[in-house]
């Protein structure tokens, strides 16, 4: 489990530490605020980690670095994810189970990272990450943009992400959390997406119903494309999920459902990353804190651009989302403030 991380100078995010991280975490800010660069930086050191010495792949830890930073950011070179007007280097500093991981470069950085320390074991797991909008319909573009093309447009969170949803379901017992999940995801869109292999291309079963990909809402979608990763045996109990925005594409009912059966997968092990700049979302995991005495920590953006820890156990932090959110509520209902 990622335990406590470390960023300088990457991007947006001029300075960000946040330690004591738990099953769940949650970054919430405004848009353009760098929560999503914040996961994706995390992501890409994970990938890192899961890359390096898997399979027959010669690369060093520093070259599958690079890459990754290259394609999941897309810059005309790696040094450009140094924030501008610094003249300090990009840092970043990982903690996972005891075990340090740690690179930096400066801003004329192309492809090769000299400073690079890794303590960390060899991992066998999978991460992924799961963007604000969903891929299903988009699977087979994406795949000939980057394999066949290798063109610029889609970042490697959506390769990965389509790449991992082509895995064919895997039949027999899985953990017992995770059949729970998948029937709690299938109640909620009301069936399951599967891959027509005759056609080439997604349909949402319902009953005995067959719709097309274009028939069916992206908030079905997006709850199948969790279903599929869970069916497939992709994601497994040391797995660790990044979900960009969560709300998005789904109605409130829908989104605390989520978060319930998301709850469930932490319990099971699977390590959470969420980013949010939705009041619902942050009330919804308070609760959810309360409820089971867990440790949500959650990093918020400040009005002076600066980033705050806390954990949703102890309570509701202020931040600027929450604290307008609560100033609207009282009397929501009249109209007025």
């Amino acid at each position: 489990m990622l335990e406590q991380i470390t960023l300088k100078n990457f991007g947006p995010l001029r300075e960000v530490t946040w330690g004591r991280l738990g099953q769940i975490n949650l970054v919430i800010g405004s848009n353009g605020s760098g929560k999503t660069f914040l996961l994706k930086a995390l992501y890409s050191a994970m990938r890192t980690l899961e890359s390096y010495r898997r399979g027959d792949d010669p690369r060093s830890e520093a070259e599958i670095l690079a890459a990754k930073l290259y394609w999941t950011f897309q810059p005309e070179k790696i040094g450009d994810l140094v924030t501008k007007g610094s003249s300090d280097p990009l840092q970043c500093e990982l903690w996972l189970d005891a075990k340090r991981f740690y690179y930096s470069f400066g801003k004329d950085t192309s492809k090769q990272i000299m400073d690079l320390s890794n303590q960390v074991a060899v991992r066998s797991d999978h991460s992924i990450f799961l963007p604000a909008k969903e891929v299903l319909s988009l699977q087979g573009v994406i795949l000939k943009s980057r394999e066949q093309d290798a063109a610029f447009g889609f970042d490697d969170t959506y390769l990965d992400l389509a790449r991992a949803l082509r895995i064919p379901p895997t039949k027999g017992n899985n953990y017992k959390e995770f059949a729970q999940s998948r029937r709690s995801l299938e109640q909620i869109i009301g069936g399951r997406m599967e891959y027509d292999t005759q056609r080439g291309r997604w349909q949402f079963r319902c009953g005995q119903q067959k719709f097309a990909i274009g028939l069916t809402s992206e908030g079905i979608k997006k709850i199948g494309i969790l279903d599929t990763l869970l069916g497939n045996r992709y994601l497994t109990p040391g797995s660790i999920l990044f979900i960009d925005e969560p709300e998005s594409a789904l109605h409130p009912k829908a989104i605390s459902e989520l978060l319930d059966i998301l709850a469930l997968l932490a319990e099971r092990g699977i390590q959470l990353f969420l980013a949010s700049h939705s009041y619902f979302v942050v009330k919804k995991l308070f609760l959810v804190a309360q409820k089971r005495d867990l440790s949500i920590p959650i990093l918020s953006e400040m009005e002076d651009g600066e980033w705050q820890a806390a954990d949703l156990r102890d309570g509701m932090p202020s931040n600027p989302i929450i604290d307008e959110s609560i100033r609207l509520i009282p009397n929501r209902r009249y109209g007025t403030e």
